[in-house]
């Protein structure tokens, strides 16, 4: 029996998530962003961003939804592939891209020690796909080379091995970039021995806009390939997967399968649509910036551990006496706070020049305080490690 009416059921229901003035508070954040080194996942929809997403089209991505249509076609034409799938996110691509490609196990993924798809996608690779995974570590400690490959990779019958069965490059990884011409000399090899490339392409954007090179060419030495939307290009969500015709109707079913199909997407293929005409044009600016942040640390005596060649550096305040917490603590007593990670310092495209001139100043004195207090750099200085697992802080 009813205990009550639907009066008092909508009173329960009802819900106002909005802060007092969301105006003030949305550009809090967006000015809390152009100081946050931490990732260029924090990068957030501009206004404008927001007014042409709420043009696009209301239909529902399971059933018919052309705006994140027109955005697949686009996709699979500039990486010249015969389709694409768009997503949710980089690991869901990445994992539902190698589930596609493996079929029945035993099978082996052959990737580098430091990839995404091995190292931080919570053990989707094992979950998912039940594959065993070759992480390797690159002999010239930058990239991998078609010798690692070759030296690697499981081919054959023996019954004491997963055969590999795909191969995934990661471009940019950690933000720096595998030569083209690596590229296409391991593909060339692993498609002659039947084997399969994927390319974790979440910031090949950087790669085009440091090498002046297509999309097109980037992607050709591959079957399957991941782009996100929402990195270093400042979409909400979103990343598109790209391959064979077949290959992504099968996708798609295991886009479903994961509880990933979406309904009403629109908004977000326009938004990723607006990021790749507006925002993708500023990543020489980004890079450019990066580089002047290397060139400051390097100044003040840091050690570079991997430099800029797009978005991101790693380095080591060994030297300056400090450490990675106490410069954290003091850029968060800033008047504007920095907000900060570890060895890692990404760059995007709503980083202030500001920011990276109070970030310098502040190492800076801290680097001459610690020279003032009797500190002495150390005989052969930093390690030169890249510890590419960074401290996540949470702001104060």
């Amino acid at each position: 029996m009813a205990t009550g009416n639907f009066a008092s059921i909508v009173d329960q229901v009802k819900l106002d998530v909005l802060p007092k003035d969301p105006a003030v508070a949305n550009a809090a954040k967006r000015k809390e962003i152009t100081r946050t080194f931490i990732t260029d996942t924090i990068s957030v929809p501009t206004e404008e961003m927001y007014a042409y997403a709420t043009l696009a089209t209301l239909g529902d991505d399971v059933y018919h939804e052309p705006s994140t249509l027109a955005l697949e076609a686009h996709i699979a034409t500039l990486t010249g592939k015969e389709a694409a799938l768009f997503m949710t996110s980089g690991s869901a691509s990445n994992q539902i891209a190698l589930r596609t490609h493996l079929t029945q196990p035993p099978y082996s993924v052959l990737c580098d020690h430091r990839a995404h798809i091995h190292k931080y996608e919570a053990g989707g690779t094992a979950f998912h796909s039940g594959a065993a995974v070759l992480p390797i570590i690159p002999s010239n400690t930058h990239h991998l080379t078609l010798q690692d490959v070759k030296d690697n990779i499981i081919l054959g019958d023996d019954i004491h091995f997963a055969p590999t069965e795909v191969v995934a490059l990661e471009n940019t990884l950690n933000g720096t970039i595998i030569p083209q011409t690596e590229v296409v000399a391991i593909s060339n090899y692993v498609r002659s021995v039947g084997v399969k490339m994927h390319l974790d392409g979440a910031r090949i954007w950087h790669v085009a806009a440091e090498t002046n090179t297509s999309i097109k060419e980037l992607c050709d030495p591959f079957d399957s390939v991941s782009l996100c939307f929402s990195k270093g290009l400042g979409a909400p969500i979103g990343s598109m997967l790209v391959g064979p015709k077949d290959f992504i109707k099968k996708a798609r079913w295991l886009r479903k399968l994961f509880g990933g199909g979406m309904r009403q997407t629109g908004i977000l293929a326009a938004s990723a649509a607006y990021a790749l005409t507006h925002n993708f044009p500023q990543l020489p600016r980004v890079h450019a910036l990066a580089r002047r942040l290397e060139a400051g640390l390097e100044e003040i005596g840091a050690t570079i551990l991997s430099k800029a060649e797009t978005c991101m550096i790693f380095y080591d305040p060994t030297p300056l006496g400090t450490t990675f917490d106490e410069i954290a603590d003091r850029a968060s007593a800033l008047p504007e706070p920095l907000i900060l990670g570890g060895s890692r310092l990404v760059i995007h495209i709503q980083t202030s020049d500001s920011a990276v001139d109070d970030f310098l100043a502040m190492v800076r004195q801290l680097a001459e305080e610690k020279k003032a207090a009797g500190f002495v750099k150390p005989e052969g200085g930093a390690n030169g490690v890249i510890r590419d697992v960074y401290v996540r802080r949470v702001p104060k």
